[in-house]
């Protein structure tokens, strides 16, 4: 009887640790400070700026504990194309500065260009910049973001003859880097940036309006066309890096499918891999369509996670917002229990709910066990595609713990 209980005993606690082990991660979104001013979000907890489209954004806490947000940003008016156009031909990477991590943030300065703008029209990431993502890893800062350039008008009779100059630059999205010791350092131009991308597609398929096509009858991989949208982690079993990308499927529609890359160093060499990851079916067998994903590691969960817009409800259960995978070891992943992750909704102080049009590009200021503490987002109260006048922002979003 008494092996029975000290049994008994065992399974329990085993079950207990188990149970702790596999906590499900929800959060709780918190009010903001601000309030609406005709197509805007006003106040302390958002970033906007009247003379420039304002877009995503990603934080980091220095050594000063200051917290520094590196964020896409162009300019706006009549002169400049509508937003759809506009961030694909001017987008630049800005850098505000805050003392708290959820407000306050202000604008310092453009640091960093397309190269046409530095004279140089053939680089790689000549045209644009965009869609920042920044870590600090072994006491450096990295800046990761997407970038490309105009190839130039195709050949008649090829795929590309009828791809436009906005279309030529999308198709030729990679991902580069930017290493600095220092915000300081980068706010006066001491970083160094590299002459080639850190990542390039393997493939190029697509049916037709395609630039630089590959051979018919190639199979695409996850980074098939562009590679965008970077987030990168280490992973603690290894020390290994991982980035994670997004690129398209067109079968026949457009699908966003993501893949990983892996490397010893944070600057590379990256070595894609043939994985899908974030793979969760639609009926018919095809990925669903997802973007933007952060991707972190939980330190108390021991797993990882990542939050990604979610284009057809299918990973959030049909609620439009974002959405919430997690997998072990950050190739395989699963979809959790409570897949949603938050609304597409900001909540007000003054009790008032507002619906979003886009609330994307999530990024997150992580705690040190690895519990997201807000939540930084492109938004807009509008169809801001057709807009010229700069009405998007970057909102900042208080996250609270909900205990299991």
């Amino acid at each position: 009887m008494k092996i029975f209980f000290l049994s008994l005993s065992i399974a329990l606690f085993a079950f207990s640790c188990a149970e702790k082990h596999s906590n499900a991660l929800q959060i709780q979104e918190l009010p903001i400070d601000g309030e609406v001013e005709g197509n805007l979000i006003v106040g302390p907890s958002v970033l906007n700026d009247p003379n420039r489209f304002v877009w995503g954004g990603s934080v980091v806490k220095g050594d000063d504990d200051k917290f520094h947000m590196l964020y896409s940003t162009w300019e706006c008016g009549d002169s400049i194309p509508s937003f759809s156009n506009s961030w694909v031909l001017h987008s630049k990477i800005a850098y505000a500065v805050s003392d708290y991590p959820d407000r306050d943030f202000k604008f310092q300065k453009i640091v960093l260009k397309g190269r046409a703008l530095e004279g140089d029209s053939t680089a790689w990431d000549a045209q644009m910049v965009h869609n920042p993502h920044v870590k600090k890893f072994n006491n450096k800062y990295y800046l990761y973001y997407g970038a490309g350039k105009d190839p130039g008008v195709q050949p008649t009779g090829s795929k590309g003859e009828h791809v436009d100059k906005r279309n030529r630059v999308q198709q030729s999205q990679c991902i580069g880097v930017i290493e600095f010791n220092s915000f300081e350092d980068l706010m006066n131009g001491k970083y160094k940036r590299f002459d080639t991308p850190l990542l390039t597609p393997r493939t190029r398929v697509k049916p037709n309006n395609i630039v630089m096509p590959s051979p018919e009858g190639t199979e695409p991989k996850p980074d098939n066309i562009i590679v965008v949208n970077p987030s990168v982690v280490q992973r603690p079993s290894d020390g290994k890096y991982l980035l994670f990308f997004k690129g398209n499927f067109y079968n026949p529609g457009w699908r966003g499918v993501h893949g990983v890359a892996i490397s010893d160093s944070p600057t590379g060499p990256f070595t894609a891999t043939d994985d899908f990851v974030f793979d969760i079916r639609n009926e018919d067998g095809t990925i669903a369509s997802g973007e933007d994903p952060y991707v972190w590691y939980h330190k108390t969960h021991q797993k990882f996670y990542v939050v990604l817009k979610d284009f057809t409800g299918k990973i959030t259960m049909g609620q439009p917002g974002l959405a919430l995978l997690e997998s072990v070891d950050g190739i395989k992943w699963t979809k959790p229990e409570k897949s949603f992750f938050m609304k597409k909704e900001v909540i007000l102080k003054s009790g008032d709910t507002l619906h979003m049009n886009r609330l994307e590009r999530p990024q997150l200021l992580i705690a040190e066990d690895g519990t997201p503490e807000v939540l930084y987002s492109a938004g807009a109260l509008i169809n801001v595609n057709p807009t010229q006048k700069g009405e998007s922002f970057n909102v900042h979003i208080p996250l609270k713990l909900i205990e299991n």
